[in-house]
């Protein structure tokens, strides 16, 4: 204690060392106002990079591979556990890429049912799946038959009611759908239905999502000569060499280690492989352009459609299927 000259009142002196109330809020107040500013700042650079890499591919990377990873593990589990669970998975993507493909057909004027188109999709993979090739091309055919006949007993109806050449031009956007999302798709299906066929089928989804990330990685960082600018301006060469590397080394590897297959088999596998994805992705992105679309949808952010996820998987699963035959 000691005392002041003004009243000769007591005054505490504040021990040495020791900090008040309002300099403890003002320290954590200026604290939490400089975490505030380097996550703004860390966030901004995040946004920025995105958006940059968005530019560049066309995609948010962020929901893309948090969709793949979803994807991918059910599909992984359908495939290892219980093949059968593989079957309602391929059903439901199947008909959702039916469906979507048909609405986007929809907007270049072509009348294709959806509820015939749906059911002969889902139909043919249980056909596949039990019976083989014999049961898929069965099922691939009656679901052309289905579809063509809605489509032409629509015709009472007169406001669906269409002349004769473009109700030709429906018929056929009705079974070019059944051919390249069912029939392509139910490849796979067959494969998983053979003895030790599922582990052929996750090799080339493998190889297939290979070639999808090693040329992402490779176009991103290195791209700068457009492989088919016309058909998909942001594919270039770069990313194919990237998209080879990954397939070749992913082809040997599940060869040795998966398929009990020799090495040389690994590099037949990865060429045939990297050469139907490329090819499906190429087919769907002119599809889309002569549409006039960008994306087949936006039910999975990130992705665009199904489809979209799709294009390079169809042709492959057919190519997985020969491979399986000749080799397997």
């Amino acid at each position: 204690m000691s005392r002041v000259p003004n009243g000769g009142r007591p005054v505490r002196r504040r021990p040495a060392g020791r900090v008040t109330k309002e300099e403890l809020r003002a320290q954590v107040k200026a604290t939490r106002a400089d975490i505030e500013r380097q996550f703004e700042a860390t966030k901004a650079q995040l946004d920025a990079t995105t958006e940059r890499i968005e530019a560049r591919t066309g995609r948010n990377l962020i929901l893309a591979v948090l969709i793949g990873l979803v994807l991918g593990l059910v599909m992984l589990f359908s495939l290892i556990v219980v093949k059968e669970i593989f079957m309602v998975f391929a059903a439901v993507i199947v008909a959702f890429t039916s469906f979507e493909l048909a609405e986007a057909l929809s907007k270049a004027g072509r009348s294709v049912p959806r509820i015939p188109t749906v059911a002969a999709a889902v139909a043919v993979v249980p056909a596949a799946y039990y019976w083989g090739a014999s049961g898929q091309w069965l099922a691939v055919l009656s679901g052309i038959l289905l579809v063509s006949l809605w489509r032409l007993v629509e015709q009472v109806v007169p406001a669906l009611r269409t002349a004769g050449g473009p109700l030709l031009r429906d018929l056929g956007a009705g079974g070019f759908i059944q051919v390249y999302v069912t029939f392509l798709a139910s490849f796979a299906v067959v494969l998983v239905g053979e003895d030790g066929g599922q582990w052929w089928t996750l090799a080339f989804l493998i190889v297939v999502v290979a070639a999808d990330t090693g040329a992402y990685a490779s176009g991103l960082l290195f791209g700068k000569h457009p492989m088919a600018p016309v058909i998909s301006p942001k594919k270039t060469w770069e990313g194919l060499a990237g998209g080879a590397l990954a397939c070749l080394v992913g082809g040997v590897l599940l060869a040795i280690f998966m398929l009990g297959e020799p090495w040389w088999f690994g590099v037949v596998f990865g060429v045939v492989i990297l050469s139907s994805a490329t090819l499906g992705d190429l087919a769907e992105s002119l599809i889309k352009r002569d549409l006039g679309i960008k994306d087949m949808s936006s039910w999975l952010p990130g992705h665009g459609g199904f489809l979209d996820r799709l294009d390079s998987i169809l042709p492959s699963a057919a190519a997985a299927y020969a491979l399986f035959l000749i080799f397997g």
